[in-house]
């Protein structure tokens, strides 16, 4: 099997298996929760969001790996692990619902645009699977949690 083709088909079960861990376990629990109680677990995973900095890491990933991916991956991933922390804080304040959706707003901004950027570089032949190195697990486990996650956050931000 080409690499290209094992990412593509591990990014796909990562969005079905976690969009079945989502649908059977998250969102039954989140759904009757009030709005801080709803939103703190996301925000604690999405403070996690710094790892995206190993993007930027020679021997975690190839030297090869485009900068123009790169870049905007770690340092929107890094500002969201941010905003997700002043949200957590902001819990408890009138501030809350700006902050939250702030938070949502730019980290589901953040992880569509790598996400395009991605199939852009790849179609123009600048970025590979060999590229991302140990990150591999970066774009096939964890973005598609951090995506339906982002999701379940709308949900909850139009719920209230």
């Amino acid at each position: 099997m080409q690499p290209q083709h094992a990412t593509r088909i591990s990014f796909a079960f990562g969005f079905l298996a976690w969009g079945v861990v989502a649908m059977l376990y998250i969102w039954p629990t989140l759904n009757h929760l009030a709005l801080a109680d709803a939103a703190r677990p996301i925000l604690v995973l999405h403070s996690f969001r710094y790892l995206g900095l190993a993007f930027l890491v020679p021997g975690v990933v190839s030297t090869d790996l485009s900068p123009a991916f790169a870049r905007p991956a770690a340092y929107g991933d890094i500002i969201t692990s941010v905003l997700a922390l002043i949200a957590l804080a902001g819990l408890s304040t009138g501030s809350n619902i700006a902050l939250l959706w702030l938070f949502n707003l730019w980290g589901a901004g953040d992880l569509l645009f790598a996400f395009f950027n991605g199939f852009r570089l790849v179609a123009a032949r600048k970025l590979l699977p060999s590229h991302f190195g140990a990150a591999f697990y970066i774009p096939t486990f964890f973005v598609p949690l951090l995506l339906i996650t982002h999701g379940l956050m709308f949900a909850i931000l139009l719920r209230s």
